[in-house]
Protein backbone atom coordinates (compact mmCIF):
# COMPACT_ATOMS: atom_id res chain seq x y z
CA UNK A 1 0.00 0.00 0.00
CA UNK A 2 1.42 3.42 -0.91
CA UNK A 3 2.45 5.37 2.17
CA UNK A 4 3.42 8.97 2.89
CA UNK A 5 6.68 8.96 0.90
CA UNK A 6 5.05 7.36 -2.15
CA UNK A 7 2.22 9.90 -2.19
CA UNK A 8 4.66 12.79 -1.92
CA UNK A 9 6.73 11.34 -4.77
CA UNK A 10 3.51 10.98 -6.74
CA UNK A 11 2.80 14.70 -6.31
CA UNK A 12 6.33 15.51 -7.46
CA UNK A 13 5.76 13.26 -10.47
CA UNK A 14 2.57 15.15 -11.43
CA UNK A 15 4.25 18.54 -11.07
CA UNK A 16 7.18 17.41 -13.19
CA UNK A 17 5.19 15.79 -16.01
CA UNK A 18 2.44 18.41 -16.16
CA UNK A 19 4.67 21.49 -16.03
CA UNK A 20 3.80 23.69 -19.03
CA UNK A 21 1.09 21.28 -20.25
CA UNK A 22 -2.35 22.73 -21.01
CA UNK A 23 -5.32 20.45 -20.38
CA UNK A 24 -8.76 20.80 -21.89
CA UNK A 25 -12.28 19.41 -21.88
CA UNK A 26 -14.06 17.50 -19.12
CA UNK A 27 -12.47 15.28 -16.53
CA UNK A 28 -13.48 11.74 -17.43
CA UNK A 29 -14.16 8.81 -15.15
CA UNK A 30 -14.23 5.13 -16.03
CA UNK A 31 -17.60 3.39 -16.14
CA UNK A 32 -16.65 0.75 -13.58
CA UNK A 33 -15.53 3.21 -10.89
CA UNK A 34 -18.00 3.89 -8.08
CA UNK A 35 -16.33 7.18 -7.17
CA UNK A 36 -18.19 10.43 -7.91
CA UNK A 37 -18.00 12.29 -11.20
CA UNK A 38 -15.80 15.37 -11.32
CA UNK A 39 -17.94 18.30 -12.51
CA UNK A 40 -15.14 20.25 -14.13
CA UNK A 41 -14.97 21.32 -17.78
CA UNK A 42 -12.63 23.95 -19.13
CA UNK A 43 -11.11 24.80 -22.49
CA UNK A 44 -7.70 25.43 -20.97
CA UNK A 45 -6.46 24.63 -17.47
CA UNK A 46 -3.30 23.48 -15.70
CA UNK A 47 -2.73 20.86 -13.00
CA UNK A 48 -0.56 21.03 -9.89
CA UNK A 49 -0.29 18.61 -6.96
CA UNK A 50 0.54 18.68 -3.26
CA UNK A 51 0.64 15.92 -0.65
CA UNK A 52 -0.13 15.63 3.04
CA UNK A 53 0.39 12.28 4.73
CA UNK A 54 -1.61 9.69 2.82
CA UNK A 55 -3.51 12.18 0.66
CA UNK A 56 -2.73 13.98 -2.60
CA UNK A 57 -4.53 17.13 -3.73
CA UNK A 58 -4.79 17.95 -7.43
CA UNK A 59 -5.58 21.59 -8.17
CA UNK A 60 -7.21 22.32 -11.54
CA UNK A 61 -6.70 26.00 -12.37
CA UNK A 62 -8.44 27.58 -15.41
CA UNK A 63 -6.11 29.62 -17.61
CA UNK A 64 -7.27 33.12 -18.38
CA UNK A 65 -7.09 34.31 -21.96
CA UNK A 66 -5.04 37.34 -22.93
CA UNK A 67 -7.91 38.56 -25.08
CA UNK A 68 -10.24 40.62 -22.86
CA UNK A 69 -13.08 40.29 -25.39
CA UNK A 70 -13.13 36.52 -25.01
CA UNK A 71 -15.58 35.48 -22.34
CA UNK A 72 -15.94 32.24 -20.52
CA UNK A 73 -18.53 30.06 -22.20
CA UNK A 74 -21.48 28.76 -20.26
CA UNK A 75 -20.73 25.55 -18.40
CA UNK A 76 -17.01 26.24 -18.39
CA UNK A 77 -15.20 26.46 -15.06
CA UNK A 78 -13.78 29.82 -14.13
CA UNK A 79 -12.59 28.94 -10.62
CA UNK A 80 -9.96 26.40 -9.46
CA UNK A 81 -11.08 23.03 -8.19
CA UNK A 82 -9.28 20.81 -5.68
CA UNK A 83 -9.58 17.03 -6.00
CA UNK A 84 -8.34 15.12 -2.95
CA UNK A 85 -7.22 11.59 -3.87
CA UNK A 86 -6.46 8.67 -1.58
CA UNK A 87 -4.51 5.86 -3.19
CA UNK A 88 -5.93 2.85 -1.38
CA UNK A 89 -3.88 -0.32 -1.93
CA UNK A 90 -2.54 0.16 -5.45
CA UNK A 91 -3.10 3.69 -6.72
CA UNK A 92 -0.58 5.75 -8.69
CA UNK A 93 -0.37 8.34 -11.51
CA UNK A 94 0.66 7.80 -15.13
CA UNK A 95 1.22 10.33 -17.91
CA UNK A 96 0.98 8.65 -21.33
CA UNK A 97 -0.33 9.08 -24.82
CA UNK A 98 -3.97 8.29 -25.43
CA UNK A 99 -3.04 5.10 -27.25
CA UNK A 100 -0.98 3.87 -24.28
CA UNK A 101 -3.70 4.52 -21.73
CA UNK A 102 -3.39 2.01 -18.85
CA UNK A 103 -6.09 -0.60 -18.40
CA UNK A 104 -7.18 0.54 -14.94
CA UNK A 105 -7.13 4.32 -15.55
CA UNK A 106 -10.22 5.36 -13.58
CA UNK A 107 -9.74 9.15 -13.61
CA UNK A 108 -8.35 10.90 -16.72
CA UNK A 109 -7.26 14.44 -17.64
CA UNK A 110 -6.69 15.13 -21.38
CA UNK A 111 -4.13 17.59 -22.72
CA UNK A 112 -4.82 20.23 -25.40
CA UNK A 113 -2.32 19.05 -28.02
CA UNK A 114 -1.92 16.67 -30.92
CA UNK A 115 -1.34 13.84 -30.31
CA UNK A 116 -3.23 14.02 -27.06
CA UNK A 117 -1.62 12.99 -23.78
CA UNK A 118 -3.44 11.86 -20.65
CA UNK A 119 -2.73 12.15 -16.94
CA UNK A 120 -4.53 9.24 -15.33
CA UNK A 121 -5.06 7.91 -11.85
CA UNK A 122 -4.50 4.15 -12.10
CA UNK A 123 -5.97 1.82 -9.48
CA UNK A 124 -6.11 -1.88 -10.34
CA UNK A 125 -7.77 -2.96 -7.07
CA UNK A 126 -10.16 0.04 -6.98
CA UNK A 127 -9.66 0.71 -3.27
CA UNK A 128 -8.64 4.30 -3.97
CA UNK A 129 -11.02 7.24 -3.84
CA UNK A 130 -11.30 10.89 -4.80
CA UNK A 131 -13.39 13.83 -3.64
CA UNK A 132 -14.21 16.77 -5.95
CA UNK A 133 -14.03 20.15 -4.21
CA UNK A 134 -12.40 18.22 -1.42
CA UNK A 135 -10.28 19.21 1.55
CA UNK A 136 -7.82 17.35 3.73
CA UNK A 137 -9.64 14.91 5.98
CA UNK A 138 -10.10 16.59 9.39
CA UNK A 139 -9.61 13.31 11.26
CA UNK A 140 -6.09 12.92 9.90
CA UNK A 141 -3.21 14.33 11.88
CA UNK A 142 -0.40 16.57 10.64
CA UNK A 143 1.97 15.17 8.02
CA UNK A 144 4.87 13.26 9.58
CA UNK A 145 7.30 14.63 6.98
CA UNK A 146 6.38 18.26 6.33
CA UNK A 147 4.49 19.19 9.50
CA UNK A 148 6.89 17.61 11.94
CA UNK A 149 6.57 20.11 14.80
CA UNK A 150 2.77 20.02 14.92
CA UNK A 151 2.80 16.22 14.43
CA UNK A 152 5.14 15.75 17.37
CA UNK A 153 3.25 18.16 19.61
CA UNK A 154 -0.09 16.45 18.91
CA UNK A 155 1.21 12.98 19.78
CA UNK A 156 2.92 14.06 23.01
CA UNK A 157 -0.10 16.08 24.17
CA UNK A 158 -2.55 13.20 23.60
CA UNK A 159 -0.72 10.31 25.27
CA UNK A 160 -3.60 9.95 27.74
CA UNK A 161 -5.87 8.94 24.86
CA UNK A 162 -7.12 5.34 24.92
CA UNK A 163 -5.57 4.82 21.49
CA UNK A 164 -2.15 4.62 23.13
CA UNK A 165 -3.22 1.64 25.26
CA UNK A 166 -2.76 -0.51 22.16
CA UNK A 167 0.54 -2.01 20.93
CA UNK A 168 2.91 0.49 19.38
CA UNK A 169 2.84 -1.30 16.01
CA UNK A 170 -0.93 -0.78 15.76
CA UNK A 171 -0.87 2.82 17.00
CA UNK A 172 1.66 3.71 14.29
CA UNK A 173 -1.04 2.94 11.70
CA UNK A 174 -3.51 5.33 13.37
CA UNK A 175 -3.69 8.19 10.85
CA UNK A 176 -5.19 10.48 13.47
CA UNK A 177 -1.72 10.76 14.99
CA UNK A 178 0.69 9.22 12.46
CA UNK A 179 -0.56 10.51 9.11
CA UNK A 180 1.65 8.88 6.47
CA UNK A 181 2.94 5.84 8.36
CA UNK A 182 2.08 2.47 6.83
CA UNK A 183 3.04 -1.16 7.09
CA UNK A 184 6.62 -1.04 5.83
CA UNK A 185 7.48 2.22 7.61
CA UNK A 186 6.38 0.97 11.02
CA UNK A 187 8.49 -2.18 10.59
CA UNK A 188 11.58 -0.18 9.61
CA UNK A 189 11.19 2.37 12.43
CA UNK A 190 10.70 -0.19 15.21
CA UNK A 191 13.51 -2.35 13.85
CA UNK A 192 16.02 0.49 13.96
CA UNK A 193 15.13 1.26 17.56
CA UNK A 194 15.03 -2.42 18.54
CA UNK A 195 11.52 -1.97 19.99
CA UNK A 196 9.27 -5.07 20.22
CA UNK A 197 6.18 -4.34 18.11
CA UNK A 198 3.63 -5.54 20.68
CA UNK A 199 4.55 -3.26 23.57
CA UNK A 200 2.09 -0.64 24.86
CA UNK A 201 2.55 2.54 22.86
CA UNK A 202 2.36 4.77 25.90
CA UNK A 203 5.34 3.07 27.54
CA UNK A 204 7.40 3.69 24.40
CA UNK A 205 6.39 7.34 23.96
CA UNK A 206 6.43 8.43 27.59
CA UNK A 207 9.25 10.79 28.40
CA UNK A 208 9.46 12.29 24.88
CA UNK A 209 9.14 16.06 24.71
CA UNK A 210 6.95 18.04 22.37
CA UNK A 211 10.02 19.76 20.91
CA UNK A 212 12.88 17.88 19.28
CA UNK A 213 16.14 19.23 20.60
CA UNK A 214 18.13 17.32 17.98
CA UNK A 215 16.06 18.45 14.99
CA UNK A 216 18.75 20.74 13.55
CA UNK A 217 21.53 18.17 14.01
CA UNK A 218 22.41 15.25 11.79
CA UNK A 219 20.62 12.02 12.73
CA UNK A 220 22.69 9.21 14.19
CA UNK A 221 22.13 6.02 12.20
CA UNK A 222 22.11 2.78 14.18
CA UNK A 223 24.48 4.17 16.80
CA UNK A 224 24.62 3.24 20.48
CA UNK A 225 26.17 5.00 23.43
CA UNK A 226 29.96 4.93 23.25
CA UNK A 227 31.28 3.42 26.49
CA UNK A 228 34.68 4.99 25.96
CA UNK A 229 33.38 8.57 26.09
CA UNK A 230 33.29 10.18 29.50
CA UNK A 231 31.08 13.10 28.61
CA UNK A 232 27.68 12.23 30.12
CA UNK A 233 25.97 15.01 28.19
CA UNK A 234 27.18 13.52 24.92
CA UNK A 235 25.89 10.11 25.99
CA UNK A 236 22.44 11.51 26.71
CA UNK A 237 22.43 13.25 23.34
CA UNK A 238 23.26 10.07 21.43
CA UNK A 239 20.71 8.08 23.42
CA UNK A 240 18.05 10.69 22.73
CA UNK A 241 18.75 10.60 19.00
CA UNK A 242 18.63 6.84 18.68
CA UNK A 243 15.69 6.30 21.06
CA UNK A 244 13.32 9.00 19.80
CA UNK A 245 10.52 7.18 18.00
CA UNK A 246 8.79 10.37 16.86
CA UNK A 247 11.98 11.64 15.28
CA UNK A 248 12.41 8.46 13.25
CA UNK A 249 8.78 8.74 12.13
CA UNK A 250 9.98 11.94 10.46
CA UNK A 251 13.46 11.03 9.19
CA UNK A 252 12.88 7.47 7.93
CA UNK A 253 10.14 8.48 5.43
CA UNK A 254 12.39 11.29 4.19
CA UNK A 255 15.04 8.70 3.38
CA UNK A 256 12.58 7.09 0.96
CA UNK A 257 11.79 10.49 -0.54
CA UNK A 258 15.51 11.10 -1.05
CA UNK A 259 15.66 7.96 -3.19
CA UNK A 260 13.81 10.08 -5.75
CA UNK A 261 12.30 8.41 -8.78
CA UNK A 262 13.99 5.17 -7.77
CA UNK A 263 11.49 4.89 -4.92
CA UNK A 264 8.49 5.85 -7.09
CA UNK A 265 8.79 5.31 -10.80
CA UNK A 266 5.50 4.09 -12.32
CA UNK A 267 6.91 4.10 -15.84
CA UNK A 268 10.00 1.95 -15.27
CA UNK A 269 8.77 0.09 -12.16
CA UNK A 270 12.34 -0.28 -10.91
CA UNK A 271 12.32 -0.75 -7.14
CA UNK A 272 15.74 -2.34 -6.73
CA UNK A 273 17.13 0.59 -4.73
CA UNK A 274 14.06 0.65 -2.52
CA UNK A 275 14.36 -3.07 -1.79
CA UNK A 276 18.03 -2.60 -0.98
CA UNK A 277 17.07 0.20 1.42
CA UNK A 278 14.72 -2.05 3.42
CA UNK A 279 16.27 -3.56 6.54
CA UNK A 280 13.31 -5.42 8.07
CA UNK A 281 10.16 -5.40 5.96
CA UNK A 282 9.99 -8.62 3.92
CA UNK A 283 13.70 -9.23 4.48
CA UNK A 284 15.21 -12.72 4.82
CA UNK A 285 15.64 -13.83 8.42
CA UNK A 286 12.92 -11.55 9.82
CA UNK A 287 9.78 -12.77 11.57
CA UNK A 288 6.17 -11.85 10.83
CA UNK A 289 2.82 -12.31 12.53
CA UNK A 290 -0.57 -10.68 12.08
CA UNK A 291 -1.57 -7.92 14.47
CA UNK A 292 -5.04 -7.59 16.03
CA UNK A 293 -6.30 -5.92 12.85
CA UNK A 294 -4.98 -8.64 10.55
CA UNK A 295 -2.08 -6.57 9.19
CA UNK A 296 1.24 -8.39 8.88
CA UNK A 297 3.93 -7.09 11.22
CA UNK A 298 7.59 -7.72 10.36
CA UNK A 299 10.12 -7.66 13.18
CA UNK A 300 13.16 -9.28 14.75
CA UNK A 301 13.43 -10.95 18.16
CA UNK A 302 10.66 -11.02 20.76
CA UNK A 303 7.24 -9.76 19.55
CA UNK A 304 6.32 -8.35 22.98
CA UNK A 305 3.77 -9.10 25.73
CA UNK A 306 0.74 -7.77 23.80
CA UNK A 307 1.10 -10.13 20.83
CA UNK A 308 -2.24 -11.63 19.68
CA UNK A 309 -3.24 -14.75 21.59
CA UNK A 310 -3.36 -17.97 19.60
CA UNK A 311 -1.02 -16.61 16.98
CA UNK A 312 1.46 -19.10 15.62
CA UNK A 313 4.99 -18.94 16.91
CA UNK A 314 6.78 -16.48 14.63
CA UNK A 315 9.36 -18.03 12.37
CA UNK A 316 12.04 -16.46 10.25
CA UNK A 317 10.73 -15.74 6.78
CA UNK A 318 12.47 -16.39 3.52
CA UNK A 319 11.86 -14.75 0.21
CA UNK A 320 10.58 -16.56 -2.84
CA UNK A 321 12.74 -19.07 -4.62
CA UNK A 322 15.38 -17.96 -7.06
CA UNK A 323 14.59 -17.26 -10.69
CA UNK A 324 16.08 -20.60 -11.68
CA UNK A 325 13.25 -22.36 -9.86
CA UNK A 326 10.72 -20.77 -12.22
CA UNK A 327 12.33 -22.18 -15.36
CA UNK A 328 10.14 -25.05 -16.55
CA UNK A 329 11.99 -26.00 -19.74
CA UNK A 330 12.73 -29.64 -20.63
CA UNK A 331 16.39 -29.30 -19.68
CA UNK A 332 15.47 -28.06 -16.24
CA UNK A 333 12.96 -30.88 -15.78
CA UNK A 334 15.58 -33.52 -16.64
CA UNK A 335 18.11 -31.90 -14.34
CA UNK A 336 15.57 -31.79 -11.54
CA UNK A 337 14.67 -35.48 -11.98
CA UNK A 338 18.32 -36.40 -11.83
CA UNK A 339 18.89 -34.32 -8.74
CA UNK A 340 15.81 -35.84 -7.10
CA UNK A 341 16.97 -39.40 -7.88
CA UNK A 342 20.45 -38.72 -6.57
CA UNK A 343 19.03 -37.17 -3.42
CA UNK A 344 16.84 -40.26 -2.87
CA UNK A 345 19.87 -42.53 -3.30
CA UNK A 346 21.80 -40.45 -0.81
CA UNK A 347 18.95 -40.75 1.68
CA UNK A 348 18.88 -44.54 1.26
CA UNK A 349 22.61 -44.80 1.74
CA UNK A 350 22.39 -42.68 4.86
CA UNK A 351 19.69 -44.91 6.30
CA UNK A 352 21.62 -48.11 5.53
CA UNK A 353 25.02 -46.95 6.72
CA UNK A 354 25.21 -46.47 10.46
CA UNK A 355 27.81 -45.29 12.86
CA UNK A 356 30.41 -47.91 13.99
CA UNK A 357 28.99 -48.06 17.53
CA UNK A 358 25.53 -48.84 16.24
CA UNK A 359 26.92 -51.55 13.95
CA UNK A 360 28.66 -53.29 16.87
CA UNK A 361 25.50 -53.26 18.95
CA UNK A 362 23.45 -54.61 16.05
CA UNK A 363 25.97 -57.41 15.41
CA UNK A 364 26.01 -58.44 19.11
CA UNK A 365 22.22 -58.56 19.14
CA UNK A 366 22.18 -60.70 16.00
CA UNK A 367 24.75 -63.14 17.47
CA UNK A 368 22.74 -63.45 20.67
CA UNK A 369 19.55 -64.19 18.82
CA UNK A 370 21.31 -66.82 16.69
CA UNK A 371 22.67 -68.60 19.78
CA UNK A 372 19.26 -68.66 21.41
CA UNK A 373 17.74 -70.11 18.25
CA UNK A 374 20.38 -72.87 18.08
CA UNK A 375 19.86 -73.84 21.72
CA UNK A 376 16.12 -74.01 21.24
CA UNK A 377 16.64 -76.26 18.23
CA UNK A 378 18.93 -78.57 20.23
CA UNK A 379 16.40 -78.90 23.04
CA UNK A 380 13.44 -79.55 20.80
CA UNK A 381 15.25 -81.97 18.43
CA UNK A 382 15.53 -85.04 20.83
CA UNK A 383 11.85 -84.76 21.79
CA UNK A 384 10.84 -84.89 18.15
CA UNK A 385 13.10 -87.90 17.59
CA UNK A 386 11.63 -89.84 20.61
CA UNK A 387 8.10 -89.19 19.40
CA UNK A 388 8.89 -90.37 15.88
CA UNK A 389 10.59 -93.62 17.09
CA UNK A 390 7.68 -94.43 19.35
CA UNK A 391 5.26 -94.01 16.49
CA UNK A 392 7.36 -96.28 14.30
CA UNK A 393 7.46 -99.02 17.00
CA UNK A 394 3.71 -98.96 17.45
CA UNK A 395 3.12 -99.26 13.74
CA UNK A 396 5.63 -102.12 13.37
CA UNK A 397 4.15 -104.07 16.29
CA UNK A 398 0.61 -103.61 15.04
CA UNK A 399 1.20 -104.86 11.49
CA UNK A 400 2.27 -108.58 12.19
CA UNK A 401 -0.58 -109.25 14.65
CA UNK A 402 -3.19 -108.06 12.30
CA UNK A 403 -2.28 -110.66 9.63
CA UNK A 404 -2.67 -113.93 11.61
CA UNK A 405 -5.92 -112.78 13.23
CA UNK A 406 -7.51 -112.20 9.89
CA UNK A 407 -6.24 -115.54 8.51
CA UNK A 408 -7.46 -117.46 11.56
CA UNK A 409 -10.81 -115.87 11.17
CA UNK A 410 -11.03 -117.05 7.62
CA UNK A 411 -10.02 -120.62 8.62
CA UNK A 412 -12.64 -120.90 11.31
CA UNK A 413 -15.31 -119.73 8.94
CA UNK A 414 -14.35 -122.33 6.40
CA UNK A 415 -14.36 -125.10 9.00
CA UNK A 416 -17.78 -124.12 10.20
CA UNK A 417 -19.04 -124.45 6.70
Amino acid sequence: MPEGPELHLASLYVNKMCAGVVFTGPVRKSQVSKNPDVPFTCEAYCITATSRGKEVKLTLTPMKSDDPKERVKSGQADQPMDIVIRFGMSGYFRFTTEDELPKHAHLRFYSKETPCRVLSFVDARRFGSWQPNGTWQPDRGPCIMFEYESFREKVVSHLSDRAFDKPICEVLLNQKYFNGIGNYLRAEILFRLNIPPFVAARTVLEGLESKDLCENEKPVKNETTDTKTTDSANQKRVKGETGDLLRLCHTVPLEVVNLGGKGYDPQKTDYSDFKAWLQCYYVDGMKSIGDHNGRTMWFKGDPGPMAPKGSKSPKAKKRAKKEDDHDYTDKKKVARKRSESTSKKMVKQETVTKTPKKEKKARLKEAGTKRKAEKSREVTAPQHEKRSTARRRKSSSAEPTAGPQRRSGRVTRQNSK
